[in-house]
C-alpha cells in the first residue's frame, strides 16, 4: 500500500472547470479516480498507468475529463482535470492507486477490490 493524499475539489457552475490532485508516497502500477455522488455506488472515472501514461475513461466523461501524471523519482502525482462540468458530477472524488500487478486498463479494472490504497476523498459539487 502507499499513502495518497488529494487536493483541488470544490465548487463549480455548469460547464466550469475544477482540477484534482493526488500525491502517491511510494511506487504504484496504475492510478484511478473514482466518484461517489450521494446516495449511489462508488464509480470509475479515469484510470493512467503510472510508467506508459497511458489511460483509459468511463463513457460518461471521456472528452470532458483528462487524467494526467508527473513522475519525480519515486513519486508520482496524479491530475484530474475536470471541463464542462455537469451537475451529475457532483460527487465525492476518490483517488485510488494499484500497486501490484500489471498496469493493465480498462472498464475491469474499474473494480474496487483491485485498488489497495486510496485516499481520503475530496467533494466535487457543480451548480
Amino acid at each position: 500500500q502507499v499513502q495518497l493524499v488529494e487536493s483541488g475539489g470544490g465548487s463549480a457552475q455548469p460547464g466550469g472547470s475544477l482540477r484534482l490532485s493526488c500525491v502517491a508516497s511510494g511506487s504504484t502500477s496504475a492510478m484511478a479516480w473514482f466518484r461517489q455522488p450521494p446516495g449511489k455506488l462508488r464509480e470509475g472515472v479515469a484510470q493512467i498507468a503510472t510508467v506508459s501514461g497511458a489511460t483509459f475513461y468511463d463513457a460518461t466523461v471521456e472528452g470532458r475529463f483528462t487524467i494526467s501524471r508527473d513522475k519525480v523519482d519515486n513519486a508520482v502525482t496524479v491530475h484530474l482535470e475536470m471541463n464542462n462540468l455537469r451537475p451529475d458530477d457532483s460527487a465525492i472524488y476518490y483517488c485510488a492507486a494499484r500497486t501490484t500487478g500489471r498496469p493493465f486498463l480498462g472498464r475491469m479494472y474499474f473494480d474496487l477490490r483491485l485498488y489497495d490504497s486510496w485516499g481520503q476523498g475530496t467533494q466535487v459539487t457543480v451548480s
